[in-house]
């Protein structure tokens, strides 16, 4: 992903990202239609509107001031406003979810101690991910000068490596269970994480590289088998309302991790910044001052990633060992 998207920028206007994008989801769509089949019985059931609306409005607000702290400040208006109205409407949603017999997410989810640590190591793991994925590559072009498409080489190594692993990390989880890969998994990501709090101008890209594939293989390690035993202790009439908790969670925290990130860098790199009066008097000695500054708000952003993946660490020991069986 990364890597296309760095050549697609390099070489094209940024609407190919969408052109390049478009088929698959037709494709996915087309071949959904005709080659899948029913598993579970099904039925008709009329859908919640105003449950739709609220989520719709709740959710979308707060993606959309969390999108927005990059760009802006958590004192923006278009931020602080959207982020309280979503909050309110999201409330007004969990309120109807619990008062009406048939709602359109089935909070019940959450009575189940095992799925909800899982909800929340998945939600913690997507805030480091995440997050260091979009620090990563300003580092690599803001500071090391590097193009778009040389810092996707770069994350390269790590993507292939999560897809390498997903499938053993599955047979692995078949034996042993999700407790010792996601204690290992976590311990990987903090570590690999903690790497990056150390990163100067002139930190080797191969050793970038070895560490960003080590948090992958890290997270390879969680994501799976965490998801897997949370989803395993919920009947099945509950599966499809997990899955949609899950993947919300994802989107939320994910943003969520982002969001809070790019403000720590932005803020620790525009408090440690020079004053304009250095710049004329010497813009050598001003350059330096901004070069410091801008590592101190990478330091600072990594540093709090790290504190991420030690919750994330000292969640997965509360994982009970075995593999959990799916409940009936």
């Amino acid at each position: 992903g990364p890597t296309l998207s760095g050549w697609l920028l390099l070489n094209y206007s940024w609407r190919a990202l969408f052109m390049v994008i478009l088929p698959f989801p037709v494709i996915v769509f087309t071949l959904a239609l005709f080659t899948m089949r029913k598993i579970f019985p099904t039925r008709k059931t009329s859908a919640d509107w105003l449950s739709v609306a609220l989520s719709t409005i709740g959710f979308g607000s707060m993606l959309y001031a969390f999108s927005s702290v990059g760009a802006s400040s958590w004192t923006a208006p278009k931020v602080y406003i959207t982020l309280i109205v979503g909050v309110i409407f999201v409330g007004l949603f969990i309120w109807r979810s619990l008062t009406i017999e048939n709602p359109l997410l089935q909070l019940r989810v959450f009575t189940s101690p095992i799925y909800t640590l899982s909800v929340i190591e998945v939600a913690v793991v997507n805030m480091a991910m995440m997050g260091a994925e979009m620090v990563v590559p300003l580092y690599i072009q803001t500071v090391r000068g590097e193009s778009a498409f040389h810092s996707g080489l770069i994350l390269l190594p790590g993507a292939l490596m999560m897809g390498i692993m997903s499938p053993i990390t599955g047979r692995i989880f078949d034996r042993i269970g999700a407790r010792r890969l996601a204690i290992t998994g976590m311990f990987l990501l903090t570590i690999g994480t903690a790497f990056f709090v150390t990163l100067t101008e002139t930190t080797p890209i191969i050793f970038i590289t070895i560490m960003y594939t080590i948090r992958m293989f890290g997270i390879s390690m969680v994501m799976m088998p965490t998801t897997t035993t949370g989803m395993n202790a919920l009947p099945l009439n509950l599966m499809s309302h997990g899955t949609s908790v899950n993947n919300t969670g994802r989107q939320v925290f994910s943003s969520m991790g982002t969001a809070i990130l790019i403000s720590v860098l932005t803020n620790v790199t525009n408090s440690h910044m020079p004053g304009k009066s250095l710049l004329k008097a010497a813009p050598l000695a001003y350059r330096d001052h901004a070069l410091s500054a801008t590592l101190s708000g990478y330091h600072a952003a990594f540093l709090t990633a790290t504190l991420f993946a030690l919750i994330g660490l000292a969640l997965a020991f509360r994982i009970k060992p075995g593999n959990l069986r799916r409940r009936g």
